[in-house]
């Protein structure tokens, strides 16, 4: 389920080469996900990972998820994170 929440979203990704050859990628919809890099592929990568990790904070503090819905506690989720809930 996560797997394809990043993947949908990587691919909705808008890029943009700067004027100093650099690439800047934003994912539309979701405020702070961004990322800059030397190339389109490196952007892409780095902007793969930006998300990732702001879906954790996410669904870490149990903020809404624009495009993801599903119920969970944040104390669960806290602990299959951490490896401890099986």
């Amino acid at each position: 389920m996560l797997t394809n929440f990043v993947q949908q979203k990587i691919a909705k990704a808008k890029y943009k080469k700067l004027g100093d050859g650099s690439y800047f990628g934003s994912v539309p919809g979701l405020k702070g996900v961004w990322a800059n890099a030397t190339s389109r592929e490196a952007c892409k990568k780095e902007l793969q990972e930006v998300l990732e990790e702001w879906l954790v904070l996410k669904l870490r503090s149990g903020d809404r998820v624009p495009g993801l819905s599903f119920s969970f506690s944040a104390n669960k989720l806290s602990h299959l994170m951490e490896g401890q809930y099986a």
